[in-house]
């Protein structure tokens, strides 16, 4: 049986994985004495808290709307959003801690915050099939665009330090 979800629900989804990732970038910020990585660090952090909102504001839209999101899910309950968010991308491990032991160097968590973005590019264009609203895929497609953005930050820096 395929589960499928409404457009309310995928943006709780990408509203979870945005504050996974800011809590990592936040995390990164912290391990470094180099203000240069710090400030990258915050910046993403601030990107991420930016796509929470921008997540949180459609879905709010459609939430608001005088018509019930269209629904694809079958009778049976979905997963938590949190837990869904937990399955990808930054929510792998959800506190940071686990995942930065501060023996990483800035090489390390470049490379692996890059690898995290791609993810992330990976997962929302996959969400954008759940979604029956050409305004939302736009929408979704705007923050796959962003984070792509944030694949070319985080590459040149990396190229930087190599």
């Amino acid at each position: 049986m395929t589960v499928r979800f409404n457009a309310a629900e995928i943006f709780e989804i990408a509203e979870q994985i945005e504050r996974n990732g800011a809590k990592f970038y936040r995390k990164a910020a912290t391990m470094f004495s180099d203000p240069d990585i710090c400030k990258l660090f915050v910046r993403l952090a601030e990107w991420e808290a930016e796509h929470e909102k921008t997540f949180a504001e459609m879905r709010n839209r459609i939430l608001a709307s005088n018509v019930a999101p269209t629904s694809f899910r079958p009778e049976e309950t979905l997963p938590d959003p949190k837990v869904m968010a937990g399955l990808a991308v930054f929510g792998i491990r959800a506190e940071p801690r686990e995942e930065l032991n501060g023996r990483e160097n800035r090489v390390d968590i470049l490379r692996r915050a890059v690898e995290k973005e791609k993810d992330s590019i990976v997962f929302y264009d996959g969400l954008k099939d759940f979604l029956s609203d050409a305004t939302d895929r736009e929408q979704v497609d705007r923050i796959i665009a962003e984070e792509m953005q944030h694949v070319r930050t985080l590459g040149e820096s990396l190229k930087q330090m190599e």
